[in-house]
This record gives C-alpha cells, sequence and structure tokens, in this order.
C-alpha cells in the first residue's frame, strides 16, 4: 500500500494505514523509518530484557517499538486531534492510566532511542525537544558505532547531562530506583 498523498495527517489516518508502514507523525507530518540494523535490535533486545527483568511484580511496565506514544494527547482527544505519534525504541511507564490499546497517551517516564545514521538529527534534537516538552523524566541516546550510552534527566522543564557511560561500564536508571544496566551486556562485550 502506497502511503496516503495529503499534506497533514492526525492519529486517526495512521490507524488506516498498512500495519507495514513505518512512520511517525511530527505535528502532522509523517517521518519514515528506516528499517532497524540487526545491531540496533539486539541493543533493543537486551535492554528491554534488562529493563523486564528489573520491573517484573512493579507498577512500571516497558515497551520496546512498535508502540505509539502520543505525547500531547490529552483526555478527551479523538484521534482526530493527535497529530504527533512517535515510535521510542524503549518506553517506560509508570502511570498505567497513560495506556490504551494503541499505547501510551502522554510521556512515558523514562525513553531510550538507538541512534542509526538515518536518525541521528530525529532523535538528538526532534525528538529530544519533543520529550523535554512533554516531561519526559529520563532520555537515553544509545550510540552503537561509539559504544556509549548519554543519559539526561528533565530538570526545571530542561534536559540536564547526566553521564556518558561506555560499553565497559553499568549505568543507573535514574526515574527507577535500584535499576542499574550492564552495557557489557547491552554492546555484547
Amino acid at each position: 500500500m502506497s502511503m496516503p498523498q495529503e499534506n497533514r495527517f492526525t492519529l486517526a489516518d495512521v490507524l488506516e494505514w498498512d500495519e507495514t508502514i513505518r512512520a511517525e507523525l511530527i505535528e502532522g507530518y509523517p517521518v519514515m523509518m528506516a528499517p532497524p540494523r540487526r545491531i540496533h535490535q539486539r541493543i533493543v533486545s537486551e535492554l528491554n530484557r534488562q529493563l523486564a527483568n528489573f520491573l517484573k511484580g512493579k507498577k512500571c511496565s516497558v515497551y520496546p517499538a512498535p508502540f505509539a506514544v502520543r505525547l500531547f494527547e490529552k483526555e478527551g482527544d479523538s484521534p482526530y486531534d493527535v497529530d504527533t505519534m512517535v515510535d521510542p525504541d524503549i518506553s517506560v511507564v509508570c502511570d498505567s492510566s497513560k495506556l490504551d490499546d494503541i499505547g501510551c497517551k502522554g510521556a512515558p517516564d523514562f525513553i531510550i532511542e538507538i541512534l542509526s545514521s538515518s536518525s541521528l538529527r530525529h532523535d538528538r534534537v526532534t525528538k529530544f525537544n519533543l520529550y523535554r516538552q512533554t516531561g519526559v523524566k529520563e532520555y537515553w541516546i544509545v550510540d552503537p558505532n561509539n559504544k556509549t550510552v548519554e543519559t539526561y534527566i528533565l530538570e526545571n522543564g530542561y534536559y540536564v547531562a547526566q553521564e556518558r557511560a561506555f560499553e565497559d561500564k553499568t549505568l543507573k536508571v535514574n526515574v527507577l530506583e535500584g535499576c542499574v544496566i550492564d552495557l557489557k551486556d547491552v554492546f555484547g562485550g
């Protein structure tokens, strides 16, 4: 199925698209997503495994992509009102009232994005600013090429860089008390 040729779209449109179309919606404009590389999927799988193991039996839940996050959706909005939907590589949601059959309405507590050559600007600028504006408490950017993770914590409406960790370290998840991620396993060490 080819992409519709309209100028601006809403969640209502996206829900009608073929499920094989990988796209995010930013202020009504689709941003096509390239298929992820194997290393990207391996990193997502390992981060998801470690987070899911830690969160077992706790109130927060972890969701790997594809997972529709409608950052600006408010109570009472219909799919026709929603013009921004992102698909983070990993989302952790601690408020179950934000979850529905489509995904998450509002900001998750913690988001991880894994960089690829096609997503550098989108993840570092566009999504960084969207996540900050909507109150995502912690944001990690994983760089598979350099085997690093940059962590940001939301303080007074701005992201403050916390750490740049390398492949041989463990890394604390600030919004999940007691959660530590082993980067050796993430990067295949």
